[in-house]
């Protein structure tokens, strides 16, 4: 069993802000910001939040980018007990609309990066106000750098939040199409952040780079919460683009721990790194997740970065969301590790009996990481979820030593750079197109990029033609550009077995041995 030492995220904030006041706890571009400093601008939004109405367990929606706003926006709302709601900013107007009216949100912080598809959220959504960052100031809007210069700073240093409380709902899709929001509590986010911090020996000397979303479950509770409650700091980059700033700033910033996905470190290794870097950069946890990493990267990255680890994990946003992890000490290749302190793993076979070491089954979760449930989706909740246990959907295995093995999906889950893709969720957009008999989409590894492309394959109507550049117009409004299909194929008819359901399997077979339908 794991012991809490705080009860909230403000708890952890103000302790770090009594006992090193002036430690940097966020470089952002030229700027460092104290842990003195960091608290003093939570505790002003607090204050404004409060005066707004914002009370205990409203949701707060976040549609912001990677800046200082975005950590003082949530402790600010958890401070008061409100919910705070971090979305996808690669999501367009429809998406965000369904979203914030599933949760019921009450307010949005917007970066106006992002206003095309925000503003016209306060006329199609229950929110009452939205409160934009970094906003120009000739814009007749509200926004978050004037209210911090211009309220009062709330001295109240109490938190009502407890830790079976939900602090954050991350929305995850599922195979209805529809985004379900997981509702995580300050024990699930906490658990991720004291297992994180034994399994990397993480101190208040690390530094953390983030450059990938801080919306996304991962980021935000190992490259966020987890150093903040370490009292570590963490370098803030808008984006991962130009990737040549994300190492002069993990140069700069002598950065100690650094997060990637595959496809960026199959990357790294390909490109000519500036000696000076690999020989003055102080990274020695490079941690790698949201899909998998071969053997040779691993063993190449090995050799080319000799005084770092990298290791891969294992996680989804239902479980807070890092499960497994390799070890400094003990590590395997294609294994996400092990399961990290306190939580349990079993595989197990369709009636939900474990299956014997080193079989192929579903992998179970449990743990103080394990979610509270689906917001507004009992039954899926109840599906999910038995008896503390979670169901995951991925197929894997354990070997003697308990190290864990990602084999296959359940579910027909996409991962394109990182990024979760369901295809149901396209499959529902297209059939809104006029002409659309029937659709399935896939995806389909690319042994170029190793990452997953997504195609879709369409039936049209009978004595119908579909133009595929009218089609990509369409689906450019409806959809992110990371859920785009990269090809789009359309067939006279999709392969079904006898009831009906699409064979997948097969449409995958026939694009891999080139004898398929050439692409319009």
């Amino acid at each position: 069993m794991l012991s809490y030492p705080y009860q909230n995220f403000y708890e952890v904030l103000c302790s770090n802000a009594k006992n090193a006041p002036r430690k940097t706890a966020i470089f952002m571009d030229d700027r460092k910001i104290s842990y003195a400093k960091l608290k003093d601008s939570i505790d002003t939004f607090a204050h404004f939040l409060k005066q707004s109405n914002i009370q205990k367990g409203d949701k707060v929606a976040m549609i912001v980018g990677n800046c200082e706003a975005f950590v003082v926006a949530l402790y600010a709302i958890t401070k008061l007990g409100a919910i705070a709601v971090p979305l996808n900013t690669f999501l367009k107007e429809e998406e965000f609309e369904y979203i914030l009216n599933d949760c019921g949100a009450k307010m949005l912080l917007s970066s106006y990066a992002f206003a095309k598809e925000t503003k016209p959220l306060l006329e199609r959504t229950k929110i009452e106000r939205i409160i934009w960052i970094e906003a120009p100031l000739d814009e007749n809007e509200e926004r978050f750098e004037t209210i911090l210069a211009t309220t009062l700073r709330d001295v109240e240093e109490a938190c009502e939040a407890k830790l079976d409380d939900t602090a954050c709902i991350v929305y995850t899709s599922g195979t209805t199409g529809k985004p379900k929001g997981a509702m995580l509590s300050y024990r699930n986010l906490f658990s991720n952040a004291i297992s994180g911090a034994d399994s990397f020996k993480v101190t208040c000397n690390d530094r953390f780079i983030v450059f990938l979303p801080m919306f996304h479950s991962f980021t935000l509770s190992i490259m966020v919460l987890l150093p903040m409650f370490t009292c570590s700091s963490i370098v803030i980059v808008r984006s991962v683009f130009p990737f040549a700033n994300v190492l002069k700033q993990t140069l700069l910033k002598r950065v100690t721990i650094f997060l990637g996905v595959p496809t960026l470190y199959n990357a790294l290794l390909k490109a000519k790194i500036p000696w000076y870097f690999m020989w003055f950069n102080k990274v020695r946890i490079f941690i790698s997740g949201s899909a998998p990493l071969s053997e040779q990267a691993l063993n190449d990255f090995g050799a080319k970065f000799k005084k770092a680890k990298l290791l891969e994990g294992y996680g989804l946003s239902e479980c807070s969301p890092a499960v497994c992890v390799n070890r400094l000490d003990h590590q395997k290749p294609l294994s996400v590790g092990l399961p990290l302190p306190s939580y349990e793993i079993k595989i197990v076979d369709e009636e939900r009996m474990e299956v014997p070491m080193g079989e192929v089954g579903e992998i179970m979760v449990k743990g103080d990481c394990v979610m509270q449930g689906y917001l507004n989706h009992p039954d899926a909740t109840d599906e999910t979820i038995s008896n503390g246990w979670l169901l995951t959907g991925d197929l894997g295995k354990k070997d003697k030593d308990g190290f864990v093995y990602i084999v296959d999906r359940k579910k027909d889950l996409i991962i394109s750079k990182g990024i979760n893709i369901y295809p149901r969720e396209i499959e529902e957009v297209i059939y809104k197109y006029e002409g659309v008999d029937a659709v399935a989409v896939i995806g389909l590894k690319n042994e170029q990029t190793k990452d997953e492309d997504v195609l879709a394959f369409i039936q049209p109507k009978e004595n119908v033609t579909l133009i595929e550049v009218e089609l990509r117009s369409y689906l450019k409004k409806h959809l992110a550009n990371f859920k785009l299909p990269k090809h789009i194929y359309f067939v006279e008819e999709l392969p079904k077995n006898a009831t009906g359901k699409v064979l997948k399997r097969v449409l995958k077979e026939n694009v891999q041995s080139g004898n398929f339908l050439r692409k319009k």
